[in-house]
């Protein structure tokens, strides 16, 4: 049987809870309540020898965070409309919003004022100070702007002295959407000849995916030169570390171009690595040793992928001079591999340099090695040990970017 009583007017709520006899002799003995605090406020009677237990929870009203000041203005307007008296509102709001919503002088306050026939909740509207922008003024400091695009805002402040150097710094940036941006470097400036290239290149390109779509991704080839040298030194952002404006800032010194570094080539698709060849120390890369470069890559296609001949290759390399020779050209029609023509200073176009080289020479960064064996080893096993996605991924930002290269005219795409 449960039984349960409630007394409001102590906040206390009583439960009675069957407890199993543990003494039948002792029926009837004297009931012992003791009272123990708990967490929450909870507060429990339990007999000590009785069949039954008292058990009392005090449940505590939870509070409303954050109130608005218009709602506890309703509520004070609600109760002084039902002639509650200022200090019992005061009393109930501190019950339901906590101590701190508002103090007991400010609910006398707007207890007067609505008293006195105010009706609105909400804040009067202000008038303050009058504003010293104006249309005339921001107007004026626009084409004060266009004339010179390297202002500082201390010399446009100048030019104006009737206004000061924060509010300057407001009108340039919040009224006229003004930022101050550095100029990007690029490859190179790229001509009308240049940007017909590269449109027609992204057309293709963006054709032949919408028509072959994932094979026609899972067909190509690519590669690259690249140097890498003994001493790699960290970008500035890999130096930055955390640290207090109290503690003696970090230096390194200026780095110096050494002679110690080795041509490495690498070859990729989709799925792995395809070839790594490192040019010995002492030559160039010319077309000959290009072409020498090409054998080892279909050898080591034909060992690796199983039948990706017979499929058909789409390669996918760079227009320099040993690329382009008629050596290699011939090379590549005998082979009878697809090769895609790459625009002309494009490296923002080739997944070797906008990917994979990229994340080497952040892997390379801030380590010494001490011979061309060390290094290579390094070099061969970080090329090896990517996961497939990462090549994957690579190869298939080249949509979105020959994408992005046509909404923006031929222009360079950001990383």
């Amino acid at each position: 049987m449960h039984i349960y009583e409630a007394y409001p007017e102590t906040k206390f709520r009583f439960y009675l809870y069957p407890l199993q006899r543990a003494d039948r002799s002792s029926a009837h003995a004297r009931q012992t309540l003791s009272i123990k605090e708990k967490k929450h406020t909870c507060v429990i009677f339990r007999s000590l020898s009785a069949t039954y237990a008292l058990l009392c929870l005090f449940t505590k009203s939870v509070l409303i965070e954050n109130p608005a000041a218009c709602e506890i203005r309703c509520v004070i307007r609600f109760l002084n409309a039902k002639k509650v008296k200022p200090i019992e509102i005061y009393r109930q709001i501190c019950e339901v919003y906590g101590q701190n919503a508002m103090s007991d002088s400010m609910v006398r306050r707007w207890v007067r004022q609505f008293n006195e026939g105010r009706s609105e909740v909400l804040d009067e509207e202000r008038s303050g100070h009058p504003s010293l922008i104006t249309e005339e003024l921001v107007h004026a400091i626009d084409e004060k702007i266009k004339e010179n695009r390297t202002f500082t805002i201390s010399a446009l402040t100048r030019e104006f002295p009737q206004i000061s150097r924060s509010l300057m710094h407001e009108i340039v940036t919040d009224k006229l959407k003004f930022h101050n941006l550095c100029a990007r470097w690029v490859p190179k400036i790229l001509t009308e000849s240049h940007k017909t290239k590269r449109m027609g290149c992204a057309l293709e390109f963006l054709t032949r995916y919408h028509e072959g779509g994932v094979d026609f991704l899972s067909q190509i080839v690519t590669g690259d030169e690249t140097c890498v040298s003994y001493d790699t030194p960290e970008s500035k952002r890999q130096s930055m570390e955390w640290r207090h404006t109290s503690s003696p800032t970090r230096v390194k010194p200026k780095h110096i171009l050494t002679p110690r570094k080795i041509m490495c080539t690498v070859f990729w698709d989709s799925k792995d690595i395809l070839l790594i060849d490192f040019l010995p120390r002492g030559q160039t890369i010319n077309a000959a040793g290009y072409c020498e470069t090409l054998r080892k890559l279909r050898r080591a296609i034909q060992n690796k992928r199983r039948g990706f001949l017979s499929k058909g290759v789409v390669f996918l390399h760079d227009n320099a001079r040993a690329h382009t020779a008629n050596v290699t050209k011939t090379l590549l029609r005998g082979f009878g591999w697809d090769v895609f023509d790459h625009p002309p200073y494009s490296p923002d176009l080739a997944p070797s340099d906008f990917h994979l080289f990229l994340h080497l020479k952040s892997f390379l960064a801030g380590k010494h090695f001490n011979n061309d064996k060390e290094l290579k080893e390094n070099v061969s096993n970080w090329l090896k040990t990517q996961a497939a996605t990462f090549y994957e991924e690579s190869i298939e930002k080249l949509v979105p970017r020959y994408d992005t290269c046509l909404q923006i005219f031929s222009s360079y795409v950001e990383r």
